[in-house]
């Protein structure tokens, strides 16, 4: 009786011990999330200096756990990119495979991105950013093998002319995200998602009218890297 009584209450202590150590896995994960989405944010309206003080504020968790996850900015910066482009790869793929019309997977997947406001994200953090770190690096040649599946799917169906490759979506996503000279985010982003749909007009095919030069390949754009 005692050593039954002695094992129930090992078993009890031993599983009350496993239940507080995956909670305090889920609050780690979810403070890492949150601190995520406040950096990106900040990131967007002040650029890599943004003060760390304040995304700890607006990610409702103390200096002390932010520092935990990011000992440093730029372990911070790692961590927006990398989960900024993780989260436009999933996007892709869920394109890929949900959406059955070719022209409005390109679509789904384009507006991820730019909701992922990588335009303004990317020329702020790229000082501070190394891009061939092998987990971003990986997660980037995720996101161009898929983005150019999507476009080169279109195409086959006739939905996207064919004088275009996945370096000129890249290249106008970038472009049209990114804030203007002495423009805040805030005033420019109440106008993306119509300037993105007028870009997205003009890959339809039948083409209306003929490109000059050649399609952007992701290679000419890193030459200079």
């Amino acid at each position: 009786m005692g050593s039954t009584s002695t094992t129930t209450k090992r078993a009890g202590a031993e599983g009350g011990v496993g239940c507080a150590v995956h909670k305090g896995r889920a609050d780690a994960a979810r403070n890492r999330e949150r601190i995520l989405a406040a950096a990106r944010e900040a990131f967007v309206i002040h650029g890599a200096g943004a003060s760390l003080d304040e995304i700890a504020r607006t990610a409702g968790v103390g200096n002390a756990t932010l520092y935990r996850h990011f000992p440093d900015r730029d372990a911070l910066v790692h961590g927006v990119m990398h989960a900024v482009t993780e989260r436009i790869a999933n996007r892709a793929q869920q394109a890929l495979t949900e959406e059955e019309n070719s022209f409005e997977a390109l679509r789904s997947f384009v507006f991820a991105a730019v909701e992922e406001r990588i335009g303004a994200l990317c020329p702020m953090l790229s000082g501070r950013f190394d891009p061939t770190e092998p987990q971003c690096l990986a997660a980037r040649k995720r996101v161009e093998k898929l983005s150019e599946e999507l476009i080169r799917r279109a195409q086959r169906a006739g939905e996207v002319r064919t004088d275009i490759g996945v370096g000129d979506v890249m290249v106008a996503l970038s472009q049209l995200t990114r804030p203007l000279p002495g423009v805040g985010c805030g005033r420019l982003e109440r106008f993306v998602e119509r300037h993105v749909q007028l870009y997205i007009d003009g890959l339809r095919a039948p083409a209306k009218s003929e490109l000059p030069g050649h399609a952007a390949t992701l290679e000419e754009l890193r030459e200079d890297h």
